[in-house]
């Protein structure tokens, strides 16, 4: 287990036993990191990725707190309810994805660069499954941009990237819970930048509606009613 998620558990362990409640400031980094037996990193880069996930709430100049969670908002496998979606509107920005990525990878296989192409696989293997969440998605966030820019519409750019970036958090709460996200998503990845590498638009096209749909296809099936 990396580090960040052994940081993650511990804090996640703290406010389950009741040492730290809804609404409770958090201990100063080093203090907490001591009483953790962690280093600060991880346990840094932990508070960042529940603060993304609305777990946390850093106010700077203040402190870290515990949002205001009730004990009936706890996500099973992680102990979590993740505050992001709570209807089917996430499912609806999945389906924009399936329409707009795989055109975008489309127009990619026809006009990228060998060179960018090149620094797009390169991008694949930047992160590995030991990278912090924080930095796995931020990856990944890059990956989908960098097709979208090479496919020359700013148009379609800008919505790529508008509702890539509305879906990061049903993203980390995938790769969190599902023990294989990393993997199958690197899989995928590398597989739509070899298309493109190849000059395949439409196998890049169906790889990247392919990669969008697996996704969806799991927050449908863990989305809660």
């Amino acid at each position: 287990m990396a580090l960040t998620d052994v940081a993650i558990e511990k804090i996640k362990a703290m406010i389950l036993d009741g040492r730290l409640k809804p609404g409770d400031k958090l201990p100063r980094e080093a203090d907490l990191a001591e009483q953790l037996g962690i280093s600060r990193s991880p346990l840094r880069e932990a508070v960042s990725v529940l603060s993304m996930l609305r777990i946390l709430d850093v106010r700077r100049g203040d402190g870290t707190y515990v949002t205001s969670l009730t004990p009936d908002l706890l996500l099973e496998t992680m102990s979590f309810i993740i505050d992001f979606h709570q209807d089917s509107s996430i499912l609806d920005l999945f389906e924009v994805r399936r329409a707009l990525e795989p055109m975008a990878a489309e127009k990619a296989a026809l006009v990228m660069s060998d060179a960018d192409t090149a620094d797009l696989l390169a991008l694949t293997d930047a992160v590995d499954a030991g990278s912090p969440v924080g930095d796995v998605v931020a990856n990944d966030l890059e990956f989908h941009h960098r097709i979208a820019t090479a496919a020359g519409n700013p148009v379609l750019c800008s919505f790529v990237d508008s509702v890539a970036g509305r879906t990061q958090q049903a993203r980390i709460w995938r790769g969190i819970i599902q023990a294989d996200a990393f993997e199958q998503t690197q899989r995928e990845h590398r597989a739509i930048a070899q298309a493109i590498a190849d000059h395949q638009p439409s196998i890049a096209a169906a790889l990247s509606l392919t990669h969008v749909a697996a996704i969806e296809n799991w927050i449908r099936h863990n989305l809660r009613p």
